[in-house]
């Protein structure tokens, strides 16, 4: 049964999604240069389709404006994200750098990231607070590769997942306020996704983000992380993680119907094609550390109608 009350942690996020979206955009020079546009666009659409097949596939599915757009979004995010994750020299000053470039009203012409993010900030009017919030949250990471509460960990997955959901709101269109909670929601679910893929890859980086009063709760530690033992206890936690994940999924799911239609497919696609990683983990008997799930192209093209039907 999926619960119709916020908990805390979804009350304070509300919050501060509330907050961010009031921040009117800055009025951001225009670009006449319609080649140069065309090329930083083109750069964008290369950054999607090398590092996320399954978030390219679904946005394949958006009108052209749109669907460069959401692209020019996704580098805009992974550019912020490498900076820390693949620091050339001080990773904390590379970022303050970037935040400047990237949420300037007089984009730099030389980075055609910050031209294409630029031009689409501009065009949908997406509040800047949100870009603001995502580079906080990334940054995150520099000072923080641990957990205590599934709050805690909620609160990062706003910041570096929930807030790319509140931009693309503006790029798609949307009903009002009333979408807000929902887009955070599957941000959060998305993130825990990614969590529940990357314990070994995050480990190996340093970082745990799965709670450890949870891990503690079912009689594991960072050991068992470590050593990758894959034995009742894990596979009982698991289960835990992956059910919680799910009903994230299914309670943001009505947020779909209140985006504009043109744009419902491809998120609803986004969520189903991500969602499927969960059962890929579940085949390979919890095993997220010799092997990294996923979705294949077959199975992803073989969900779309499905997808397409549930969304009607």
């Amino acid at each position: 049964m999926i619960s119709t009350y916020p908990q805390t942690w979804e009350r304070d996020l509300l919050s501060l999604a509330c907050r961010g979206g009031v921040t009117p955009p800055p009025a951001t020079r225009t670009i006449a240069d319609t080649n140069l546009l065309a090329r930083a666009y083109a750069h964008c659409e290369a950054i999607a389709a090398t590092y996320s097949r399954s978030f390219y596939l679904a946005t394949g599915l958006l009108p052209s404006d749109k669907r460069r757009a959401i692209r020019a979004l996704y580098a805009f995010c992974r550019v912020t994200d490498n900076i820390v994750d693949c620091p050339d020299g001080d990773a904390k000053r590379a970022l303050a750098r970037w935040r400047r470039k990237s949420l300037t009203s007089e984009p730099t012409l030389d980075d055609p990231v910050a031209v294409a993010w630029g031009d689409t900030r501009r065009r949908y009017r997406i509040p800047p607070r949100y870009a603001e919030q995502l580079i906080e949250g990334v940054a995150r990471d520099l000072r923080q590769n641990r957990y205590r509460t599934f709050e805690d960990i909620a609160a990062y997955a706003y910041g570096v997942a929930s807030t790319v959901g509140l931009m693309s709101m503006h790029v798609i269109g949307f009903s009002g306020a009333e979408a807000i909670p929902y887009a955070i929601k599957l941000g959060v679910a998305l993130q825990m996704t990614n969590i529940l893929r990357d314990v070994a890859e995050d480990w190996r980086m340093g970082r745990v983000y799965l709670p450890t009063e949870e891990l503690a709760a079912y009689g594991l530690d960072e050991s068992d992380i470590a050593a990758g033992r894959v034995d009742e206890r894990w596979r009982a936690f698991m289960r835990f993680q992956i059910a919680r994940n799910r009903r994230l999924y299914a309670e943001a799911w009505r947020g779909i119907a209140m985006l504009n239609p043109d744009g419902r497919f491809a998120v609803a696609a986004a969520g189903e094609l991500y969602r499927a990683i969960l059962d890929d983990i579940e085949s390979h008997d919890y095993d997220v550390f010799t092997r990294r799930a996923h979705v294949s192209a077959a199975r992803k093209l073989g969900r779309l109608p499905g997808i397409w039907w549930r969304n009607r």
